[in-house]
């Protein structure tokens, strides 16, 4: 999606920028993780298939995504920061693949380092890409498919974004979350991103 090509969104923990071919190589390392490939659902891919789906990410109408930089609360924040592939710690995207509704988004977010685990960060990174979802491309409801196994996302979606089970497929060992866009929402996303500011992401 060309949408995002432009912005970087700067919260406490985290940035999120578009998903650029500088950082493929390292996110393609990271899907060569089996427990990564089990949690997301995903095959891996050759690299060259990888950079495709990066030209994929970045040009489908259908579907947006972030990179994911950790970041220093105390710190301030300069552009080459932006751009310092060190820093990658995940990605998070959405779908906007529902034909009988076209303003459902399908979230997926993937925190690959685990040092950053358990700490907030995929909360922080959930709420600023729900605010953008609905504020910027008028997302007015959410889903989420997330592997019955994967008990700590399952937590964040029910327990800190108030998402409700609607489904599950013992089949493909997944459940199915939803929760709509309200008024009460959309006031909780600007509260939770009240920190979070907006520049302009160029690359250099």
């Amino acid at each position: 999606m060309r949408a995002n090509e432009n912005l970087a969104i700067i919260g406490k923990q985290v940035i999120l920028v578009p998903y650029e071919k500088e950082h493929v190589p390292k996110y393609h390392e990271w899907m060569k993780s089996p427990f990564l490939q089990e949690m997301t659902g995903s095959e891996p891919l050759s690299l060259d298939e990888e950079y495709a789906m990066q030209q994929s990410w970045r040009n489908d109408n259908d579907k947006c995504t972030f990179i994911v930089l950790s970041k220093d609360p105390n710190t301030e924040v300069k552009n080459s920061d932006l751009q310092d592939t060190n820093h990658m710690i995940g990605d998070v995207n959405f779908y906007l693949n529902n034909t009988d509704n076209p303003h459902e988004a399908e979230l997926e977010v993937m925190i690959a380092e685990q040092q950053y685990a358990g700490k907030g960060v995929a909360t922080e990174v959930l709420h600023l890409m729900m605010q953008y979802a609905v504020n910027d491309i008028g997302v007015d409801d959410f889903v989420v498919r997330i592997k019955d196994t994967n008990n700590a996302s399952i937590h964040i979606f029910e327990n800190k974004l108030g998402f409700k089970e609607t489904e599950r497929a013992p089949v493909f060992k997944e459940v199915t979350l939803r929760r709509s866009v309200c008024d009460d929402l959309k006031a909780s996303l600007n509260q939770w991103t009240s920190h979070a500011n907006r520049i302009k992401y160029a690359l250099e």
